[in-house]
């Protein structure tokens, strides 16, 4: 259409105009000189975009100055402000010297510095990380690549990575770091019982009073005063402030305890050394918070700083904010209306918009979790448990149940649950678009013990009990009281053709004509503050008419599609919100727009307009009504027509989303894709915009190709994903029963009956793990009586199946037989529920065919954290950055490419820090160019940190993560760390063995990288093993006629000749050679080299067996010259690049381009 085309070119116009602009206004780093008090000068390297706050935190982590904390930052004499970015300083240039000039100190200056002190001596201890607090999050990349540059030049593969173990330990999953065993600095470090100060001590600087108790278990007693702390005169017992004589006055306390502690200085030292040998990225906490579904037991410590912070934490609120509370509506419309002209404000905005969310979000989840354990009053406490609210830190906290009977009219409780994130879905979609004047809640959904808890900020005067009726457009009862809004009807107005939303007329109590831009349930308010909120964005997208059957098809005499009907649609869903994702609505119109293209004449366009949906006769515009299939909603009769075509429109996207985004879902799967588990697999459905509520139809499809045996390894993860989501929903109605102080027992008996053996519960439905000796009888009463001790495994899988058939409409038969016959692992099961419910098991190895002991005990149930879906906001800037980059590659201009990454990473960095996803993904792709390029050491270090931060984002164990390892391995291959690559693969190849087990195309990809590397390092017998693996998978995954099974084949016979096995290297490269030949023809280079090989493979054959012959006639002369084949690393590196979907091509201006594929 021609409209559509001129918004393209504007828009591209548009892009590069601002890629230019940021190219230009980019800046390179520079180095400045720190001069830190009684040290020495050293040099650090800045951006121009760094705040000069950002610069005080980066000298708190520096080895020289990180146990400082109070001081600024001067440049000749003058203090730098903390918020002006160094760029904008006209005196700072290179070199400058920036001094650090030591402050006085305050109450909060010093319990920040006593907090970070505290921080540093815990600094190598991951029990932050495992409990997933402050942003900390593990990660082991780091260790593995360093442990193995200290060992030997080769390591055997552990047994468990061996190709045909079916022993699947969880022990090696989080490996027992010795580099982060801390020594103790301190025996004991805590607040003191003297505190607060008393008034005549305040009188002379005393702010608090601290005890230690030193390793050489000497008591002291400290003064922090506004000059620095000193060891006082006071004992338990005696409170004598005075200090002691002679006098040690120290700015920091870490200079105070090195003085009068030789074991302090001493470990101090050890540990400053064992923290940097960290990666940077390993210290840097996460942007939003990273949960680990395992943990090791790890010892409780004493620490009365943490203690100290529990009790006096103000809830939980923001530290730096203690004693008030933020206004978080305030922070983010603010943010959101910082200018955005240039490429400055645009920056600033981002990051402040990130920052803010990201706050939100962390206390969001604080609040939650306190909200379901109980310690937050309700605004109506005289109210059952589950239909209460909070309020707690300015947020305003609802659950997921059916609260004043609002959802009665879309299946309630089950409605409720639903909404909350189709709310939050919506405010996302809002969001982006950033229109001006229209503003939407800071939201965040937590799934935490079964609850379903939804955070939101409050609107200004919402919730003022004078303010009877703020609600101006929408409607509160679906539809049966409507009010509209001239205001919010042109601002949504905007947001019509983006999200494709119809505008249309309905009739209010009184039956006059209401105009919309959004759903009827879309609440438009005004608040104090004069901003116009939009709330319950529930039919952002349109409705899924496959899941509506309401009964009212016959009202508008509809024909239901024969794709629908084919799969048994429409059918009933456990509630009326389902609707369509927003990548489906862009691919149906997508593909309506091609449909349109065919046209080629004016005469008929308006006719083809009509014929694809269109609301315009003149141009290509598709749009949705999100109110045709409310019931309560009343039209105007003359709009009888039009309602028939937007259903009927509805009823295309319906047909759409089975006749050709599943098949071309299935398609797709067919083919190599990086789907390990059910994450995988969702990521993929919603990338082709298909519901998880599809799953079913998927599988029916998968059932139907001819392909189904090549993709049995999907459809055991479809079959694993309806079960564990199934479970999910049980375990969630299960929790609701359980005591807090039963929890442990009560998931432990859980998943006992989920996983373990029938024959270890006993009949009267309580398990052994509920009955120990050592238990007190009146415990055992109370457990027993309980509700949820009464599931029994088959009751358990009842429900499971009959959730399954309701919502995914898939029979599922007994544990036994599902497990057998779709070969699922039940540690990739405990795994996969563990993610997705937020349970975490104890790190150890369970067994779970024992039929004589509950595999889970009370004590194996470690936590269970919460589970946050929070808004994602983006940067539009380094979105371009990225497309562009993406576009020169292809067109073979990888350096162009890689200076727009790198422009990238650096944009994104100022604005939401290094780990974040989009920050992974450009180094993904920078070391990915690096490699191409020949730069084997830049490309090694960028994969190193895109590994870190997949552990550290995303979890050590997610499939992203996998994959990252093994291209680390690949060009630590190139780079010629030959034994860091081998290590590297094993714990990929490890890691996909408990994701997915040994059947799967990508356990295929690492044998065949283990084989080669084993067989550059000449290990023949384990290489063999690996690459026999890879051969029967290639077979079984790709065909036997594939290209990727004559690889296979070559790969062996490389190997067979090393050994000396001739005659099998022959057959298996005659395999290779037939098969080349079948598919790429005798005249391509493929069939030319096998053909070559085979000829030297003969020839060598028939030395030996010369040789052999003349031993055998008893020739005197006669001997065996061993043939000295030794592999050739270049030709290993060479397969390991077709392997990993590399091909290297010399170019004339570049050195080597890459092709994906093989």
């Amino acid at each position: 259409a021609p409209l559509s085309q001129t918004e393209e070119e504007q828009t591209e116009e548009m892009t590069e105009e601002n890629i230019e602009e940021i190219m230009d206004l980019q800046e390179m780093n520079f180095t400045v000189k720190i001069q830190p008090p009684g040290a020495d000068i050293f040099e650090i390297q800045v951006s121009g975009q760094m705040l000069v706050a950002e610069l005080h935190q980066v000298l708190m982590d520096h080895e020289l100055t990180c146990h400082r904390t109070c001081f600024s930052l001067q440049l000749g004499g003058a203090v730098l402000d903390s918020l002006a970015e160094l760029k904008s300083i006209q005196s700072l240039q290179e070199g400058e010297v920036i001094k650090v000039v030591e402050g006085p100190y305050t109450v909060w200056d010093a319990r920040l510095h006593l907090r970070h002190v505290r921080n540093l001596l815990r600094s190598l201890d991951q029990t932050e990380a495992y409990n997933g607090q402050k942003g900390c999050s593990v990660s082991f990349a780091n260790f593995i690549t360093q442990k193995d540059k200290d060992q030997g030049r080769f390591c055997m593969p552990p047994e468990y990575v061996l190709p045909g173990c079916k022993d699947r330990p969880l022990t090696p999953m989080l490996p027992d770091r010795d580099d982060l065993k801390p020594p103790q600095c301190v025996q004991v470090l805590t607040m003191s019982s003297w505190n607060p100060p008393p008034g005549n001590r305040k009188m002379h600087g005393d702010l608090l009073y601290l005890n230690v108790l030193t390793i050489e278990n000497r008591e002291l007693n400290i003064t922090a005063s506004t000059r620095g702390f000193y060891i006082n005169q006071s004992t338990a017992f005696h409170f004598n402030p005075k200090p002691v004589v002679p006098t040690v006055l120290c700015h920091s306390l870490v200079e105070l305890l090195s003085q009068i502690s030789p074991g302090f200085r001493k470990n101090f030292i050890t540990l400053q050394k064992k923290r940097l040998q960290q990666h940077p990225y390993e210290r840097i906490p996460t942007l939003f918070q990273t949960y680990t579904w395992i943990a090791p037991l790890a010892d409780h410590r004493l620490d009365g700083i943490r203690a100290e912070e529990t009790h006096s934490s103000h809830m939980g609120l923001d530290d730096l904010t203690a004693g008030q509370n933020r206004d978080w509506n305030e922070e983010l419309q603010g943010s959101r209306e910082l200018p955005k002209n240039s490429l400055h404000e645009r920056i600033l905005r981002e990051k402040s918009i990130f920052k803010t969310i990201a706050d939100f979000t962390a206390a969001a989840t604080r609040g939650a979790e306190s909200v379901v354990d109980g310690n937050t009053v309700a605004l109506n406490p005289g109210e059952a448990p589950h239909l209460q609210m909070f309020i707690w830190n300015n947020m305003f906290f609802s659950l997921g149940f059916n609260v004043s009977e609002h959802y009665r009219p879309l299946e309630g409780d089950t409605a409720a649950h639903a909404a909350a994130l189709r709310d939050l879905r919506g405010a996302q979609a809002y969001g982006a678009l950033d229109i001006n004047g229209l503003h939407t809640l800071g939201t965040a959904v937590i799934d935490y013990r079964g609850v379903r808890v939804t955070v939101q900020s409050i609107v200004p005067g919402l919730l003022e009990k004078a303010q009877e009726q703020p609600l101006v457009y929408g409607s509160n009862d679906y539809g049966k009281t409507v009010y509209t809004h001239q205001r919010f009807v042109e601002l949504l107005d905007k947001t019509c053709h983006p999200l494709k939303i119809q505008r249309h007329t309905v009739l209010d109590h009184s039956g006059s004509p209401v105009e919309l831009c959004s759903g009827v349930e879309t609440k438009g308010i005004f608040g104090n503050d004069g901003r116009a909120y939009i709330l319950d964005l529930l039919r952002a997208f349109p409705p899924d008419l496959n899941f509506q059957l309401t009964g009212t098809e016959h009202k508008y005499n509809e024909v239901i599609p024969k794709e629908c009907v084919q799969y048994g649609y429409p059918r009933h869903c456990p509630h009326r919100l389902a609707s369509h994702r927003p990548e489906m609505v862009h691919a149906f119109v997508q593909h309506r727009s091609a449909l349109l293209s065919y046209v080629l004449t004016q005469a008929v366009i308006q006719k083809a307009c009509r014929s694809v949906g269109s609301v315009s006769d003149s141009g290509f515009d598709i749009r949705f009504n999100p109110d045709v299939c409310s019931p309560d909603v009343t039209f105007p009769p003359e709009c009888a027509e039009d309602l028939q075509r937007q259903r009927q429109l509805l009823w295309d996207v319906a047909a759409f989303v089975l006749s050709h985004q599943i098949p071309t879902l299935t398609y797709c799967l067919a083919h190599p894709t990086v789907v390990m588990d059910g994450a995988t697999l969702t990521s993929e459905l919603h990338r082709h915009g298909i519901n998880v509520r599809y799953l079913g139809t998927v599988l029916e499809q998968l059932d139907s190709m001819e392909e189904c045996v090549r993709l049995s390894h999907i459809k055991r993860i479809c079959v694993s994903e309806v079960i564990v989501r199934s479970t999910k929903h049980t375990f969630r109605n299960y929790l609701q029963d359980v005591d807090p102080a039963s929890l442990s027992a009560a998931v432990s008996h859980f998943l006992n009956c989920f996983l373990g053996s029938s024959s270890c519960l006993v009949s009267g439905g309580r398990s052994e793990e509920v009955i120990t000796k050592r238990r007190s009888r009146r415990r055992r009463s109370r457990i027993s009586g309980s509700v949820w001790a009464k599931l029994t495994p088959s009751d358990l899988w009842s429900r499971i199946k009959k959730d399954a058939q309701e919502y995914f409409s898939y029979q599922i038969e007994s544990v036994d037989e599902v497990i057998e016959k779709h070969s699922l692992q039940k540690v990739s099961l405990l795994r996969a529920i563990c993610l997705q419910t937020g349970i975490q098991v104890l790190l150890k190895d369970y067994t779970f065919e024992s039929r004589h002991r509950p595999v889970f005990v009370e004590e194996d149930v470690m936590n269970m954290f919460p589970i946050v879906k929070h808004l994602n906001p983006t940067s539009s800037d380094a979105s371009r950055l990225i497309g562009e980059a993406q576009r020169v590659v292809q067109r073979g201009l990888l350096k162009n490419g890689y200076d727009f990454i790198s422009q990238a990473i650096t944009l994104l960095t100022s604005i939401c820090g290094v780990l974040h996803e989009d920050v992974c993904s450009c180094l993904r792709l920078q070391g990915r160019l690096s490699y191409i390029l020949g730069h084997h050491t830049e490309a090694i270090n960028l994969q190193e940190k895109t590994v870190i931060s997949s552990e550290r984002i995303k979890g050590v164990d997610h499939a992203q993560t996998i994959q990252d390892y093994t291209y680390l391995a690949l060009y630590c291959f190139a780079g010629g760390q030959l034994t860091t690559s081998l290590q590297v693969l094993y714990r990929a190849r490890y890691l996909c063995l408990l994701v997915c087990g040994e059947d799967h195309p990508q356990v295929a990809l690492i044998d065949s990288m283990l084989g080669l590397v084993l067989h550059g390092l000449m290990e023949y017998e384990p290489s063999q093993k690996f690459l026999e693996n890879a051969l029967s998978l290639a077979v079984k995954y790709y065909g036997a006629m594939s290209l990727k099974h004559a690889q296979s084949h070559h790969l062996l016979a490389t190997l067979l000749e090393s050994k000396g096995d001739f005659r099998s290297a022959l057959h298996h490269e005659k395999e290779a050679c037939s098969i080349y030949q079948n598919q790429v023809g005798e005249d391509h280079d493929r069939t030319k080299e096998s053909k070559n090989y085979l000829k030297t493979l003969t020839q060598q054959a028939v030395n030996l067996q010369k040789a052999l012959n003349q031993i055998y006639c008893e020739t005197p002369s006669a001997c065996i010259t061993p043939p000295k084949v030794f592999p050739n690393a270049v030709t290993i590196l060479q397969q390991l690049n077709l392997i990993c979907g590399i091909v290297l091509v010399p170019l004339r201006y570049v050195a080597m381009t890459l092709d994906f594929g093989i």
